[in-house]
């Protein structure tokens, strides 16, 4: 199992108005756009942002980071052995599969394999 990316979360109401600012920042455009339930998010540069409202915003405010890796079978086999605590099982979505982690620590973490087709266009770019 490898990482491919992590991400850091950032929070906020409006997404159009948040990304001029990451975008000057990082001299990046998003790199990924999209809706899942009531949450709007955008990846640029090692951001993901996270939009919506407030009260379904605070449904995914648990996990501090998204981590990408390439085998998320692997990922869980490796959480489990560590003592980690599967939060949310492997559920599909529309990037790939995901699920939440809770490690022995109490850090609790957002883990995605990618469908081949964004891991081509994003990663290996």
């Amino acid at each position: 199992m490898t990482i491919l990316k992590t991400y850091a979360r950032l929070w906020t109401d409006d997404l159009d108005q948040a990304l001029p600012l990451l975008e000057g920042l990082t001299g990046e455009q998003p790199h990924l756009r999209l809706a899942f339930h009531e949450i709007a998010l955008a990846a640029i540069g090692n951001f993901l942002v996270i939009a919506g409202p407030a009260e379904e915003r605070a449904r995914y405010g648990h996990a501090s980071a998204t981590v990408v890796v390439n085998d998320l079978d692997a990922l869980q086999a490796t959480l489990e052995s560590a003592a980690a605590t599967i939060t949310t099982p492997a559920t599909g979505g529309p990037t790939g599969r995901f699920l939440y982690a809770r490690h022995a620590d109490g850090a609790e973490i957002e883990y995605v394999e990618w469908t081949p087709e964004l891991v081509g266009r994003i990663i290996h770019a």
